[in-house]
């Protein structure tokens, strides 16, 4: 009996002893949950670009059969492309992307005000490049080059068009973002959606010097 006694006094202790040094952390650690390696919002992002590439390339496509298949170019009776503004105005879009490349820094360093600065940069110069492009379609349709005009007018506003469509979209982003960096939403660690924006701006960005290569220079 007095063997039992003790056994079943050991038992106790042991079950005490075990509960006790969970309770203080002295047991083992839950298991804890691995962060993906890429968050959704991301991955969904870069998804959505894919697709975006994917347009693009259709529209690349269709503007190199005609191009290959025109022995003269442009067609005649339509204008010649601005080259020498255009190239500039593709030196202020990479511009705006070397700001965003900064403001996507800034973040991560949680510094507000370059944030909110390399921001606006950003904004200020996209709007200009947009600015210039629209005065150089102003000018393109005084010269007779519109939609109507054939498949060179159709293709170059489709091509082009669609691409500003898309900085304007991408710059209406950036000016909420940069409203939100303002009230010191980006202030801690997460920065997603600074990182985010600075994704989409830069497939604007890179896709511009493709299309001023094939359309205005090729």
């Amino acid at each position: 009996m007095a063997r039992e006694a003790t056994a079943r006094s050991s038992s106790g202790d042991g079950v005490e002893t075990l509960a006790h040094a969970s309770a203080f952390g002295g047991g083992p650690p839950p298991p804890s949950q691995a962060e993906p390696v890429i968050s959704n919002a991301r991955l969904g992002l870069m998804m959505f670009i894919g697709a975006e590439v994917m347009f693009f390339a259709g529209l690349i496509g269709a503007f190199l059969v005609l191009r290959l298949s025109s022995e003269v170019w442009p067609p005649p009776a339509q204008p010649r492309l601005p080259v020498w503004i255009t190239g500039f105005n593709t030196v202020v879009l990479l511009c705006s992307g070397l700001a965003m490349h900064r403001a996507s820094l800034a973040a991560r360093l949680r510094d507000r005000l370059r944030l909110s600065g390399w921001l606006l940069a950003t904004a200020v110069l996209g709007a200009l490049f947009l600015c210039i492009q629209g005065y150089e379609w102003v000018r393109l349709i005084g010269f007779g080059l519109t939609m109507r005009s054939g498949l060179y007018g159709s293709t170059f506003y489709a091509l082009i068009g669609l691409h500003g469509l898309h900085v304007l979209g991408a710059l209406v982003w950036v000016g909420v973002v940069w409203f939100l960096a303002r009230q010191g939403s980006y202030a801690s660690d997460q920065a997603a959606g600074v990182e985010l924006c600075a994704m989409y701006w830069m497939f604007v960005v890179a896709l511009w010097p493709v299309l001023y290569g094939l359309v205005y220079l090729y």
